[in-house]
C-alpha cells in the first residue's frame, strides 16, 4: 500500500503530465485542417480564437463517453471564440461516415487524411485533448479520458473561464 505522501506526489505528477506543467509557452506547430463538411483551418485562420483538439477514434470507449460532453462545450462556448476540432485518428472516410450517421456530432470532424495533426501530437493513444489559446500557444493537454472536471481545466487554462 502506498503511503499518503507517495500518494499524492504519484498524483501530481500525473497531473502535471497531463496538463503541461511548463509555465514556458509554446508555439503551436504549424497545421492545416480541413473538416468533413468542407471548412480549412490553419494557424493563421484561428488567430484570436481558442482550439481545443481532440484526438478520437469510433472504437474508443472513452471517445464516445465523452461525445456529448464535448459536443456541449462546443455549443456552451463557441460564442466565446472556441472552435472544436475532432481529429479522427487513422480510420477510413466511409467508417467515419457511417459512425456520424448513428452518433451526430456538433463539433468540426476532421479526418487524418485532410490534417497534419496527428503526427504533431504523437495521437496514439485515444481520446487526447489539446487547447491552443487565442496567442497560438499550446494552453494545455490531456491524454485519456478528461470528464467535464478535465476538460473545464483546459478551457481555464486558454482563459475561456474564470477561476
Amino acid at each position: 500500500m502506498l503511503s499518503r505522501s507517495l500518494l499524492s506526489a504519484a498524483l501530481a505528477l500525473a497531473t502535471l503530465r497531463a496538463h503541461g506543467g511548463d509555465d514556458d509557452p509554446k508555439p503551436a506547430p504549424h497545421f492545416r485542417a480541413k473538416t468533413i463538411a468542407g471548412e480549412s483551418f490553419n494557424n493563421e485562420s484561428v488567430k484570436g480564437k481558442v482550439v481545443l483538439l481532440e484526438f478520437w477514434t469510433t472504437w474508443c470507449p472513452y471517445c464516445r463517453n465523452e461525445e456529448l460532453l464535448l459536443d456541449q462545450v462546443n455549443h456552451d462556448y463557441a460564442d466565446k471564440g472556441l472552435i472544436v476540432l475532432a481529429v479522427d485518428v487513422a480510420e477510413p472516410k466511409k467508417k467515419v461516415k457511417q459512425y456520424l450517421a448513428e452518433h451526430p456530432r456538433s463539433c468540426r470532424i476532421v479526418l487524418t487524411d485532410d490534417t497534419n495533426l496527428a503526427a504533431m501530437y504523437a495521437a496514439t493513444s485515444y481520446p487526447i485533448y489539446v487547447i491552443i489559446g487565442r496567442d497560438g500557444n499550446i494552453a494545455g493537454e490531456q491524454r485519456g479520458a478528461a470528464g467535464e472536471r478535465g476538460l473545464k481545466y483546459l478551457l481555464r487554462s486558454a482563459g475561456l473561464l474564470e477561476d
